[in-house]
Parts: C-alpha cells; structure tokens; sequence
C-alpha cells in the first residue's frame, strides 16, 4: 500500500470490527502505511486509535470516502499513543464494571454492552440495550461524578449488539456485521422462501436472534441471476480468489468483497 498512490486508508477500531476509510490528504508517511501499522485518525473533533488494513486494489475507486470527508488520518501512532491506547483500555474496563454496578443499584432495566473511551479522555460512550425508553439521568450524574469527564449513553439494537461484541455465525465464519458488511438493511423470511431454505427459526437466526444479513446478499445467486461475477448458486467464475465457491460467503450478492463486482 503506497500512500502517494492513494488518497485514502483503510483502518480498524477492533480486531472484529468493520474496516472503515480515512482520507490522508495532507499527511505524508515515509516509509508508507502498511497493513499492520497502527495510527491515530480524528472522526470530526474527535480523535481514535486505530489499525491499518488491506484495501483490495479492484474497490479502491468504489470505496474511497468523498473528498471532503472529515475522517482523516492524523499520524503514525508514537510509543506514547501506544501507551495511552492501554491505558485506555484499562480504564474502559473499569468503566464498563462500574457502570454495570451503577445500573444494578438504580435498578434500571438495560443492558450494559460495552464503554468505549476517546484517545483525548474527552469523555465516556457506554452502549447498551433495552427494551423500551429507559430515564437514566441519575445515572449520568454519577458516572460524571465518578470519572470527571463528558458521559454518552447509546442505546442500541440486537443487531449493533452482535455487531460489537463480534462473535462466529453457524456458518463457522466470524460474523458479517464485524468484518466487512457496512450496513444494515431489511430482511423478510420472503427472501428465505425464494432461496429454498429450511423455515426454522432455529436455521434463519444468528447470534442477535434476527434473521441472518447473508438471506439478503446472497439473494440473487440463489435466484439464479448473475451478479457481481458470480452466476447459479454452487458456480463461480472467480472459484479460489475469494473461497466463497459461489456460495456468497464472500458477500457477492452486492458487496463486491470478492472483487468481482
């Protein structure tokens, strides 16, 4: 990955999550990023501590962020950055524990998922689920006593909740939401009917007890169409580039993972 070639690079917060792009205009890096190498980037005002990743050369153009985009790549993380990224992690695990007991004693009904603090300490996001509107005021004012910085409570689905604590699908793959799939869209068990697949809920249920994403994208090749470089379900023009053998394992339903789109 050359930097001088691109205006863009591709970064992970976590190991299990999705790859997201940073522009690096006005930044120049000698020797160039690398997969592997770890930077700091600024989404907005905010600074983050991420990873680099590959970027497949045939999606390049498509999934380069827009020019004025304000998720840049700030600089190649120092020894300090380093530092600092452990020590936050440690300190959003006591985050984590503390809020869990904060929430038992106000008896709140939610579920605390995850805390996540910023490189700058500027404040505390904590992600949670619920199954309605919870009023968890009193428990802002003691997290904000309790750490003397800005608090963000998130509440999430089931659905960003597999996507954060990561985790295996029944197909033995780690889960699409936490690797390469970008976003959420609806799906009805009419797309289960026309693939021919078995109706039980046990079969068309993934980890967050929805219906899985992959009844979705593999639509088409199970309907027989050619699409993204694949045709009838079982066949593939690109068999071994990316393993999926026609399956849609590789998201060709639309996703283009397999770079054939």
């Amino acid at each position: 990955m050359s930097t001088p070639a691109t205006s863009f690079v591709s970064v992970k917060f976590d190991p299990v999550g999705r790859v997201r792009r940073f522009l690096l205009e006005g930044v120049e890096f000698e020797p160039p990023l690398k997969p592997g190498d770890e930077v700091v980037v600024a989404r907005g005002d905010q600074r983050a501590y991420a990873t680099v990743a590959p970027t497949l050369p045939q999606t390049a153009e498509r999934v380069a962020p827009p020019p004025k985009s304000a998720d840049r790549v700030v600089r190649r993380a120092t020894p300090r950055d380093v530092e600092a990224r452990a020590e936050h992690r440690r300190r959003e695990q006591d985050a984590h524990r503390i809020c869990a007991l904060k929430i038992n004693e106000h008896g709140l009904p939610m579920k605390l998922i995850r805390a996540e603090q910023q490189l700058d300490r500027a404040y505390l996001v904590f992600y949670f689920t619920a199954d309605g509107r919870v009023d968890f005021r009193e428990l802002v004012r003691d997290l904000a006593t309790e750490f003397h910085c800005r608090i963000e409570m998130r509440q999430i689905g089931a659905r960003d909740e597999a996507k954060l604590l990561g985790g295996y699908g029944s197909c033995g793959r780690p889960l699409c939401c936490t690797t390469w799939l970008r976003g959420f869209e609806p799906i009805s068990i009419k797309m289960a009917k026309r693939q021919n697949l078995s109706l039980s809920p046990s079969r068309l249920s993934g980890l967050c007890g929805r219906l899985k994403c992959c009844l979705r994208y593999e639509l088409p090749n199970a309907a027989g169409e050619q699409f993204a470089g694949c045709a009838h379900e079982g066949s593939c023009s690109r068999t071994g580039s990316c393993g999926s053998g026609g399956c849609g394992d590789c998201g060709s339903g639309g996703c283009g993972g397999c770079g054939s789109a």
